[in-house]
């Protein structure tokens, strides 16, 4: 730390520290960036790492996780915010009026694979565990009943109250074919709604279209659950109003009957899954309990985490790995140790079990959405890149020029990543972040 702060490029280092952000594991880049003038071939401005502090650029991870670097995971969750946002109220690109169409929030849970300890509450008060007065006795000897009132940060939340009779493989298998069951629900919901009002789906598509944007959540017992935001449009989208006869109501009743009737099979194993018994159908309003901020924090809020909330590790498990010795929950290693065993299995080859174990079977993407809901995450990007290209051109960091004018040349080679010790100490200094800042886990739902 002493050695850094004495050297003569300490100022710049500082620079770049401070320009990514507060971000605890920064890439590190060799290269540089020519601009030419494609008419006469004079080079207009050229950017190299050599005069750089350790010959490197530092740039943001970019990650969305939370328990890697909370910094660059806030950038994530902010542009998932304004993404799902702008698909109720309008903007970034989004008419306004799109805050008119009925909107929906669903919540779809997983069913049940064994009795787990869970917090409930009513009225405010903690209620027990699992108090049952007829407790039966399964057959390792474990009486099936908890009368203690968990708090949130009770550790036994999410663990059966008897590993032996939880179904360990059931739940990694749901959790692999959790994204196949969201695709068949959504063709469920139009097939429902198009036949409520009489219409074929083919004639459904000239009336109205059908927006979404889901993001997937883990319970602390090891499965997903989906949050999903559905909304009803014309036929070109947000662009359109929908008919009068397009109603929130149909909208809800046809969810509620797709998540009760799609099923998905995995073969080799003969076992076919649907969705939990618990599903949450409740209509999104501007100026009602549940607003188009809350509905967005609360969406955003979980595309930054992952399976880590259960216990497990925020990083791929490699098959060599000794399971024994990882730093987790004895439930998240049997919930690993299921996966290791069924990824062997070659007619579940498809389903990727061993590269996913370390999110315990589920392999698809934490937050997706229609192509007609809103913006993307992409031109969110953009237009924070195109502000940023602005500031260097106003500051005179880089010349203003004519991009169809002008050829870029990139090349940039991976250098490392992240903070020696004395460099994290620093950054953190210098960012007012903390070395440290776990995720807490959030409570789950049972």
């Amino acid at each position: 730390m002493i050695h850094r702060l004495n050297q003569p490029d300490y100022d710049r280092w500082a620079s770049q520290i401070k320009r990514t952000g507060g971000c605890r594991q920064p890439i590190h880049l060799h290269g540089k960036v020519e601009h030419y003038d494609q008419a006469t071939g004079q080079l207009l401005h050229r950017y190299s790492t050599t005069t750089e502090p350790n010959g490197v650029l530092r740039v943001p991870c970019k990650t969305r996780r939370a328990s890697r670097c909370p910094a660059c995971a806030e950038v994530y969750r902010a542009d998932t915010y304004q993404l799902v946002r702008a698909g109720l109220v309008g903007g970034k690109g989004v008419p306004d009026t799109v805050s008119a169409h009925p909107c929906l929030f669903v919540t779809l849970t997983a069913p049940s694979f064994g009795a787990v300890h869970v917090r409930r509450e009513k009225n405010g008060k903690v209620l027990p565990c699992h108090a049952r007065r007829d407790a039966q006795t399964c057959p390792h000897g474990q009486v099936m009943s908890c009368t203690d009132r968990h708090g949130t940060g009770d550790p036994r939340l999410g663990e059966p109250l008897c590993p032996e009779c939880y179904d360990y493989d059931g739940s990694v298998l749901f959790n692999a074919i959790s994204p196949e069951l969201w695709r068949r629900f959504t063709l469920a919901l139009r097939r429902r709604f198009a036949k409520l009002n009489g219409l074929t789906v083919k004639a459904l598509r000239e009336h109205v279209s059908i927006a979404f944007a889901k993001v997937a959540e883990y319970q602390r017992r090891g499965v997903v659950h989906f949050h999903a935001v559905i909304r009803l449009d014309g036929p070109d989208g947000p662009n359109s109003p929908p008919p009068t006869w397009a109603t929130a109501d149909a909208l809800a009743q046809a969810a509620q009957h797709a998540a009760t009737v799609v099923t998905a099979e995995i073969k080799p194993q003969h076992r076919t899954f649907q969705w939990g018994t618990q599903l949450d159908v409740r209509r999104i309003t501007m100026d009602g309990d549940l607003t188009e901020q809350a509905v967005a924090a609360y969406i955003a809020k979980y595309a930054t985490k992952a399976a880590e909330c259960v216990g497990t590790l925020d990083r791929r498990i490699q098959p060599l790995d000794n399971l024994d010795a990882l730093p987790i929950r004895d439930h998240a290693r049997r919930l690993i140790a299921a996966c290791m065993r069924l990824g062997e299995h070659p007619g579940l080859a498809d389903l990727r079990l061993t590269h996913w174990a370390h999110m315990l079977g589920f392999r698809g993407h934490f937050s997706t959405k229609s192509r007609r809901y809103s913006t993307t995450l992409g031109a969110l990007r953009a237009a924070r890149e195109e502000h940023m290209r602005t500031e260097q051109v106003t500051t005179g960091r880089l010349p203003l020029f004519d991009e169809d004018t002008v050829l870029v040349i990139a090349h940039w080679t991976y250098a490392g990543q992240g903070f020696s010790a004395g460099d994290q100490l620093l950054a953190a200094a210098l960012t007012g972040t903390p070395l440290t800042d776990p995720v807490r886990p959030e409570a789950a739902h049972e």
